[in-house]
């Protein structure tokens, strides 16, 4: 007998449309002016202000995004004055991405409704299963970083 087929892609999108679906209803930004990678970078930066200086290749790698998609969004974050972009002192052809003051105070807002988020998605969950799936989704995106070829 064939083992039926299970599409973990399938789930892994089902799940992203109902957390995009929630965290947008209502609208966190009405405007429009912060997109959910926004969002996440800004949390990014937000948590390491004070640790480290980050650049654009901190994102890139971050996120697993490229450069390109990385430079328009930070160009994009720059003219919605979300972030800008500073000099450090220790080599001028870097320029640290540091958040803008609108940028933290647009944060504060919505970080209670995103950790209500998150206790509504681990409700019913141990901490072991929450350390399973973490140890999952990390071998998924290994196996998806990995260059065996094209699918198609």
């Amino acid at each position: 007998m064939e083992k039926p087929l299970v599409f973990i892609g399938y789930e892994i999108k089902t799940v992203s449309n109902l957390l995009k679906r929630k965290l947008h209803n209502p609208p966190l930004f009405p405007e429009g002016s912060i997109t959910e990678m926004h969002g996440m970078i800004i949390e990014y930066l937000y948590q390491n202000q004070e640790t480290k200086d980050l650049f654009q290749k901190d994102i890139e790698a971050k996120f697993s995004i490229r450069r390109s998609t990385a430079t328009g969004i930070l160009q994009l974050m720059e003219k919605n004055k979300i972030i800008i972009r500073e000099s450090v002192p220790y080599d001028a052809r870097l320029k640290k991405i540091v958040l803008t003051k609108e940028a933290i105070a647009k944060y504060q807002l919505v970080k209670e409704k995103i950790y209500q988020l998150e206790e509504q998605i681990q409700q019913g969950l141990t901490d072991e299963e929450i350390q399973v799936f973490y140890k999952i989704m990390n071998q998924i995106k290994k196996n998806l970083k990995e260059k065996k070829g094209d699918i198609l």
